[in-house]
Formats: C-alpha cells, structure tokens, sequence
C-alpha cells in the first residue's frame, strides 16, 4: 500500500470514530438538547378549551431546563429537566404539594415523542395520594407541541392535554 492510501484510510478511521463519538451521543442526552430546543413562550388551549401558558428557559450553565406552566399565576408549577449520569429526569412541583420525579423512558423516536414515567416522589405519603405520573412531549414541528400530563389518584388516571405553539 502507497503512503498517500495509508495516510487517505488513517484519516477515513479518524474521521469515522470522531463521527461515531458525536453520533454515539446517548439516547437521554440527545432528548436533553430536544428540551433545550424548546427554549421560549408558548400559549395554545387545554382539551376543555382553557388557556394554556408554558414557557421553557435553560439554567444553571445549560445543566437544566425549566419549563413553568400556567406562569404568574397561583397554579404556576415549574418542572426541571436534567440529566442524572446517562439518564434525563424531570422532578415536577406541583400544586398538589408533592415533586414526583420521572425518568425518560428508554428506546423512543425522539423525533416524535418524549415519555417521561415515574420514579419516585417527595412529599407523598402513600402511592394512592394525587401525584403526576407521567408527562409526555409529542412533537408536531418546531413551533407545534402536545403536552400530555397524566395524574395518578387512587389508581385512576386522569390526563391533561396542553396543545402549545411557540410565541413569536
């Protein structure tokens, strides 16, 4: 083999690990920057027709994503996502007084949907209490989004559909 073909897949290998590194990028950290990518205001209607106000703003040196709902008012409740290790959790606080804590569910299309499920909760005195069960992002465009949160009482399930598009 010539130098100059050496030196040609040398740089093929080079190139292909350097690619496969950022490709590599773990299923949660990728969804992490999808969340970034919300950064904003957002308004769209619930499923009875009510207002609904999101907004998205990143913190703590890009670290975390803070998504406040229904900000300004007295049902304002922040959720914060962020990666634990190789894993995204958001830890939701809620007007019902307690912060469950949800884990993005493993093996998704990221182009279409984040599902966060369950993982544990603060202030909840026993699994029947009212608590956030699960939250999850489907994804319509980039300025189109399907928020639904699903609340968890006495074993019933209770969702909640926010439909929001990016405020100009």
């Amino acid at each position: 083999m010539s130098n100059n073909k050496f030196i040609a897949g040398c740089c093929l290998v080079v190139i292909g690990c350097a690619a496969a590194g950022l490709l590599g990028q773990s299923n949660d950290a990728a969804a992490f920057e999808k969340l970034k990518a919300l950064k904003g205001d957002w308004v769209g209607k619930m499923a009875d027709g009510s207002l609904a106000t999101s907004s998205f703003r990143i913190s703590a040196t890009g670290s975390v994503v803070v998504q406040m709902l229904a900000e300004g008012t007295e049902m304002e409740m922040p959720t914060m996502y962020h990666l634990d290790g190789d894993r995204l959790m958001a830890t939701h606080y809620c007007a019902a007084g307690n912060q469950p804590r949800m884990v993005l569910e493993p093996g998704q299309d990221l182009s279409k949907a984040l599902k966060f499920r369950f993982l544990d909760a603060t202030n909840l005195k026993n699994p029947d209490e009212g608590h956030m069960h699960r939250v999850t992002f489907q994804f319509i465009d980039k300025d189109h989004i399907r928020q639904e949160w699903t609340y968890l009482e006495k074993g019933k399930e209770t969702p909640e559909v926010f439909d929001l598009v990016r405020k100009p």
